[in-house]
């Protein structure tokens, strides 16, 4: 129920929403005035959304910076945050454009930066199966020769409030020893470091997959719509409204 809430909410966070919904007024509106200004709005509205550069403003304002991590020092584990897998029709695991966060943490354990990975993250999935996204990353990675014993998994995790919960569990258990380095997109760092640092982890920001804001600006960002920076701006709203959730709890 939570998941089918959550999907419908962010639909409406979608600039695409906006739009749409601003079409359908001009075009069913009577009086010729609002009939306009739903027109202009909606334009606006596509117009903004899908400016490169207005993005990479918003983006450099709101990614967290990597913190500089200490030369030689081995952390005892890097946590890297689920959502860079899927579920395909034959109830198949497959990597999706976020397993980034999964690299980066496959380099920060075969350079020697970290002694464990830990994978958290369950199925939210409205009809789940029993696949689980931790489960399914560590038999890949046990078939990739990495150890048993440096791999910990949390496959309960529907969100990121449960990922720093059951990951908590996890690092007791384990007596590893703080910090830890996080490892998740760059536009979902901000809240999640916040998520983690409440639940008391001392974690240090590893952003990665970055959407925007991390490259020079081309003279057609200015000019020129793209359709993907509108997609990427779902993401970053929904961080914006989750991080104003998690200020406003207890």
């Amino acid at each position: 129920m939570y998941s089918l809430f959550s999907l419908v909410f962010n639909i409406f966070l979608w600039p695409l929403t906006w739009a749409l919904v601003l079409l359908i007024i001009s075009l069913i509106a009577k009086k010729p005035k609002l009939k306009r200004n739903a027109l202009i709005g909606a334009i606006a509205v596509l117009f903004l959304f899908s400016n490169r550069y207005l993005l990479n403003l918003f983006a450099r304002a709101w990614d967290v910076e990597a913190a500089e991590l200490p030369t030689r020092k081995v952390f005892s584990a890097a946590i890297m945050l689920g959502g860079f897998t899927g579920e395909n029709l034959k109830r198949q695991g497959y990597f999706n454009d976020h397993s980034d966060r999964l690299v980066e943490g496959l380099y920060l354990k075969n350079s020697g930066r970290v002694s464990h990975l830990i994978i958290t993250g369950g199925n939210n999935r409205p009809d789940a199966s029993n696949f689980t996204e931790a489960k399914w990353v560590k038999k890949i990675m046990l078939e990739m020769n990495y150890p048993d014993s440096t791999v910990l998994i949390d496959q309960r995790s529907t969100n990121t409030n449960e990922n720093a919960i059951f990951t908590k569990q996890l690092l007791d258990s384990a007596h590893l020893k703080p910090p830890y380095l996080l490892v998740t997109s760059a536009f979902h760092m901000r809240r999640a470091l916040y998520i983690f640092k409440k639940r008391g982890i001392p974690v240090i920001p590893y952003p990665c997959d970055y959407l925007a804001g991390n490259s020079s600006a081309d003279v057609f960002d200015y000019f020129v719509p793209s359709a993907g920076v509108t997609y990427a701006w779902n993401y970053y709203l929904k961080e914006v409204v989750g991080i104003v959730i998690e200020h406003l709890k207890p």
